[in-house]
């Protein structure tokens, strides 16, 4: 997996509705009606991410969840991140 280059990813952005770019990873905060609609949308979302094998950092605080995506081992923003975005979208 290659990281992906600053004009790849702004390219990527045009079609990720509500992600940018925040210290180096894509971000996007998704907020719910509550709670269990945060905790609902993250099960949902931990089965598709464990198929890809691709883990991300987030932060729960009631109805809102915090997301960051990032390929460490590639040392940037991959397509996989891209990808699991895309998912996560379709999910909310």
């Amino acid at each position: 997996m290659f990281k992906l280059t600053e004009e790849q990813i702004k390219a990527e952005l045009q079609g990720l509705q509500g992600w940018s770019v925040a210290n180096g990873k894509l971000h996007k905060d998704f907020v719910f009606d509550d709670f269990i609609e945060a905790f609902g949308f993250m099960c949902k979302a931990a089965i598709h991410i464990e198929k890809m094998n691709h883990h991300p950092e987030w932060f729960n605080v009631y109805n809102k969840i915090s997301v960051d995506l990032v390929t460490h081992d590639a040392g940037g923003i991959t397509q996989n991140d891209v990808s699991l975005a895309r998912t996560l979208n379709s999910l909310k």
